[in-house]
């Protein structure tokens, strides 16, 4: 090719820098409201500041909405919204729509959400909470504003057609995974976006067990996860047991921990430890472990297996195609409601070890995750 030639001339030109690119572009208002936000560090609410933050820093203008209390450094303008914390609930009875003690906090939080904040300043809203803070940002809310509804916790507000999921509605439907994209694109404007991770934060690197009350000549073995049915945290504890010298730390809380305890100190005397620690405190504490294990049979996403994976531990979980889809072939899945089978791969883990650097997980990195949901919403918005 002549070196002359228009193609060469336009292939040779200067790429603009991230900040003009914040420059050229209209900066979008956006509100993502979770009463979770600077309360728990759980899935949740990790994986939606991490996209507010980058959008945040990208030059949109960014409001977070949460019952938490505001943290120094963050680049959005964080709104202190107040709700009746969710442990609060656990003894109260469940019933439509009242289904979890996250619902009754989600109802506080979606009471003083439409009553403090001004939701006609936004062109999106973001969250993953339903129904009631969804109720109260399609309630108070211009025609104008879009609203996304985020798989983080599953899709079946958008799938169920009963009691008040029949309420349900949304601007634009961000999927997590392949198989809610396959089910909803058809009745929602959908778009198939994974979670990501902070590859700066979460990377291979020294242990500092003692900092954790981790013992230094076992191997350890972390699970990062609530005490609730759904993540099986029993069934770990009762595996871990089957491992003579392994050590199990779990990293959560919820209704389930005094059970855990309990079964812990039958099964794994000295060998286990329960923490409650910060966001800030997570990559120190992954890089602690040995191999991480999560047992929950079917997550939306499951942030903390990037964690696990960016840090370099072999990752023991359920068989699935949407965590093969997510992980690739090179970790350690199994059918984990057969005890033998995740006994096996507990052992293999370990005697496989950590990767000094994790490999394909560039892809999942925020600012190339955050950018997507910002191509979406901008969609959403050019055809309103």
């Amino acid at each position: 090719m002549n070196e002359s030639s228009p193609s060469s001339a336009t292939l040779a030109s200067p790429q603009p820098s991230t900040g003009e690119i914040a420059e050229a572009r209209s900066a979008l208002k956006l509100l993502f409201a979770l009463p979770g936000f600077h309360r728990y560090d759980r899935g949740a609410e990790v994986a939606l500041l991490a996209v507010a933050s980058e959008l945040a820093r990208s030059g949109d203008v960014v409001t977070v909405a949460g019952s938490g209390e505001p943290r120094p450094g963050a680049p959005y303008r964080f709104y202190q919204v107040p709700s009746v914390r969710r442990e609060r609930f656990e003894r109260l009875p469940k019933f439509p729509p009242f289904r979890s003690e996250t619902s009754w906090e989600d109802a506080t939080f979606a009471t003083n959400l439409m009553v403090r904040e001004r939701l006609a300043d936004y062109d999106a809203t973001i969250t993953c909470s339903f129904p009631f803070t969804q109720w109260s940002l399609r309630a108070k809310s211009p025609s104008r504003t879009a609203h996304l509804f985020v798989t983080q916790n599953g899709d079946w507000p958008a799938v169920t057609n009963a009691s008040e999921y029949r309420s349900f509605d949304c601007d634009g439907l961000v999927c997590t995974n392949p198989d809610y994209l396959a089910r909803n694109q058809e009745k929602w404007n959908c778009a198939l976006i994974p979670n990501g991770v902070d590859l700066k934060r979460f990377q291979p690197g020294a242990s500092c067990r003692e900092r954790f009350g981790l013992p230094a000549n076992r191997p350890v073995i972390l699970m990062v996860s609530a005490f609730i049915e759904s993540k099986r945290v029993l069934d770990g504890i009762k595996a871990v047991s089957k491992l003579d010298d392994a050590f199990l730390a779990v990293a959560g809380d919820g209704p389930l921990r005094g059970e855990a305890r309990q079964l812990a100190a039958e099964l794994l005397p000295g060998r286990y430890n329960q923490l409650t620690l910060s966001a800030d405190e997570m990559p120190d504490l992954y890089r602690c472990a040995d191999a991480f294990l999560h047992l929950s049979l079917l997550e939306s996403f499951g942030n903390v297996f990037l964690e696990a994976w960016a840090c370099g531990l072999p990752i023991v979980a359920h068989e699935t195609e949407r965590l093969r889809w997510i992980l690739g072939a090179g970790q350690f899945l199994c059918d984990t409601e057969q005890e033998q089978q995740l006994v096996t791969q507990l052992r293999s883990a370990l005697f496989a070890g950590k990767t000094p650097a994790p490999a394909g997980i560039e892809r999942f990195a925020w600012p190339a995750i955050a950018e997507q949901y910002r191509e979406f919403i901008v969609g959403i918005l050019a055809r309103r």
